[in-house]
Order: C-alpha cells, then structure tokens, then sequence
C-alpha cells in the first residue's frame, strides 16, 4: 500500500508539472521542434534544463542509499551499447514525437485533459508495445554475436 501511495504521488506531480509547464500541449512541444519554421518556442528547453538539477541531487542521494524507500534493492538497467534496436526505436519515438507533440507521460496526463486525441496515441502505443513484445525474440533465443 505505501509503495502504491508514492507511486500515485510521484505520478500525480510529475502530471501536474507537465500540465503546469505546458508541455502536455501537442502544440507547443511541436513549437520547439519547429526550428527553422518562424514560430519556435524555447520553453520545452527551459523545462528540461530546469530538471537537471533536481535529478542531479536525487543522483547523488541514492548513491548514499543502500536501498530505495519501499523496496528492497534499486531497480537500475544494465548499460549496454548501441543496438539496432535501441536506435530504431529512439527513431520511432521522434518521428512519433515530432507528428504527435506527445510522449508517454504527456498523452496518459492529456487524458484528462484533451481525452480524444490524446486516446489515439495512447492506443497506438500499446498497440505498438504489444506488437514489440510479440516480435521481439528473447535474449536466451538469440544466435551468438558474429554468426
């Protein structure tokens, strides 16, 4: 129950933040990405530079932590390299991000707040989470590198 409670809480700030910012509108996310068109808008800019910092000092915390506060161990992936799949879908996620204005917290925040565009791109990305886990062929499975 406490682990659900920070969660709905860490998901509820971050959704007011994105509200609170602006960038849960389409519009103005497609405003920055508009380099060359006349009409940028630097504000997602800001927003990001602007996160910086707090995640710099949650960095530094949980380094002094030997475990998170409702769980048992950090949950943190493993580094691994450039993959042809790492880098198709980073170009997904912009061509999806560019023609939309939205990624995954904006659109579930939009829900609430633009609920009919914001559902065909909720739909369309578990569509294609669906899809991505129904053809992706598990790491035991793989042929070795080199062959």
């Amino acid at each position: 129950m406490r682990r659900a409670t920070i969660a709905l809480l860490a998901g509820g700030l971050f959704g007011a933040g994105l509200a609170h910012s602006g960038m849960s509108d389409p519009t103005r996310v497609r405003a920055f990405l508009d380099l060359f068109g006349g009409a940028w808008d630097p504000t997602l800019a800001f927003v990001m530079s602007g996160a910086i910092v707090p995640m710099a000092v949650a960095w530094r915390i949980r380094r002094r932590l030997d475990a998170p506060l409702v769980d048992t161990a950090f949950a943190l992936p493993a580094t691994s390299g450039l993959t042809p799949s790492l880098v198709g879908g980073s170009v997904l996620f912009g061509i999806g991000w560019g023609i939309a204005g939205l990624c995954p917290g904006p659109a579930i925040a939009d829900l609430a707040i633009a609920p009919g565009p914001a559902a065909i791109f909720v739909v369309a990305m578990l569509g294609g989470m669906i899809l991505h886990r129904l053809l992706s062929v598990p790491p035991a499975k793989r042929a070795p590198e080199g062959r």
